[in-house]
Formats: C-alpha cells, structure tokens, sequence
C-alpha cells in the first residue's frame, strides 16, 4: 500500500513538474515572440505585410539598425533597383522618384515656367522650385559666388535618348549608377536642378567656392543634395552637382540629421498616404 502511494505521490510531482515546465516555456515563447515583433512595430512606419521581409533583411544585414532595416524595406532596397515599381501619378512638391517610383511619359508637371535668370537657355522648372533657385542664386551672387542652372526638367523622350546614350557608351550596369531610366529621373519632377558654377564643368562642382557654399545653404532655401557622398541607399554615385526642391522645413530636417529624401519620405510622408 505504502508503495502504491509513493508511486502516485511520484506521478503527481512529475505531472505537476512538467506542466509547469511547460506554461514557463510557452510563456516564454509568447513574450519572445511579442518582443520579436515589437523590434519593428515600435514604429510608426511599420508595415504589417513587411514583418517577413524586415525578418529577412535583417539575416543579410546584421549590423543594421532596426529603424534602419524598417525603412530600407519600406523603401524597396531588399529587391534590386527597377522591380516592383509603382507609378507616380500625381505631382506634388513631395512627390518621390527613384529607382522604385516611377512617372509616365505623358506626366505633367504643374505650374511648368522658364527659369529666366541664372541658367542656361530653356531651362524649365515648377514655378516655387524655380523662385526658390533665383532667390538662392541672388544672395550666392551678392556674397561673391556665381551658381548657374544647367539641367533642369526633362521630357521622358529626351531622358530615354540620354540614357540610351550612356548605356551605349558605358554598359547598362555603369550608366544605371548615374543615370536614370526614362521615367526614374527626378528631373522628369521640374523639382531637381544640376548645377555649375559657370567656369567649369559641372563634374568640377565639388571644387569650387559655389559647392563650398551651397552644401551648407542650399537647405536655406528649400534645397536638398539629392545624392550624398558614401550612400548605399539612392543607388546613384555622388553627385554635387544635384540638388532638389521639397520646401525649407524638411530640407533643414534633411539636412540636420544627414539623411536621403528617400528614408524622410518613408518616414514621414508615405505612412500618410
């Protein structure tokens, strides 16, 4: 009888133990998997449909952050460059144009004029992108510097007949890293202006006293340079040269935290759409 007892005493302990064995672990599992997905959520730009494509970058990089990780998905780089494209479709001073996003060939551009001063001939721009480019070249011109627009808006014909060009010349891979697509280009915008100092190539911007002094002002007046030196994330090299228009507030954030327009737009803008 004793014997009996010991053994259902030594059954009941062993139950007991491995059910509470069992809560502790689920329980574990349950709060490691809420923390797990709390790593992205915490952000208000987090995308639910993205949850197993952050998973995945995050195995390829690491040493990312996880902000970081979050946007770089949102914005498309865990795929090559030119898939799973949208259509911009309308235009807006916020409106975003890389490698991802793209205008048609019949996209307009509101409120297209002449940029009348200080840029070559027919040279075209949104009307507050230009005001803002005059403005900036006014003051640039009385503290001594002379900057000059000399690629503004582009048609989708005269952009497809460039990069046809550079593909020719250089092969598709080279011209994609400084070359836009005929719909990929920010210039299709009236938004985005490359710039010289009128006494030397374009390509020599960066060596000159104008370069000096638009990289530090240019947010000022609404400017941002649209491809940094060192950055994996607008898939174009650095250009000194190339500055876009998105408004005097969010080109001092920009330029504050030494961001690209790509991460404050998904950041900020595209969560809202």
């Amino acid at each position: 009888m004793k014997k009996e007892i010991i053994i259902l005493i030594i059954l009941f302990i062993s139950f007991g133990l491995a059910y509470f064995f069992k809560e502790k672990t689920d329980t574990s599992n349950r709060i490691l998997k809420r923390v797990e997905k709390n790593i992205y959520e915490k952000y208000d730009f987090y995308k639910e449909e993205n949850k197993n494509r952050y998973e995945l970058y995050k195995i390829t990089n690491p040493t990312l952050k996880t902000k970081d990780i979050v946007l770089r998905v949102n914005i498309g780089l865990d795929h090559s460059f030119y898939t799973n494209t949208k259509e911009v479709t309308t235009f807006d001073k916020l409106m975003l144009v890389n490698k991802y996003n793209y205008v048609s060939n019949d996209f307009q551009v509101k409120d297209l004029v002449k940029v009348e001063e200080y840029a070559r001939e027919n040279m075209y721009l949104n009307k507050e992108c230009m005001e803002a480019f005059v403005k900036m070249a006014k003051d640039a011109e009385a503290l001594g510097y002379h900057i000059r627009a000399i690629s503004t808006y582009r048609t989708y014909d005269y952009q497809k007949k460039l990069y046809e060009n550079y593909a020719k010349k250089d092969g598709i891979e080279k011209a994609d890293t400084y070359s836009a697509r005929p719909g990929f280009s920010e210039h299709h915008t009236g938004l985005a202006i490359d710039i010289d100092n009128i006494k030397l190539s374009y390509d020599n911007f960066e060596n000159t006293n104008e370069f000096n002094w638009i990289k530090d002002n240019a947010y000022k007046y609404g400017f941002i340079l649209r491809y940094p030196k060192d950055n994996t994330i607008t898939g174009y090299i650095y250009e000194p040269w190339h500055y876009r228009y998105v408004g005097i507030d969010i080109a001092t954030y920009i330029y504050n935290h030494q961001i690209t327009f790509d991460e404050y737009y998904y950041e900020f803008i595209e969560k809202n759409k």
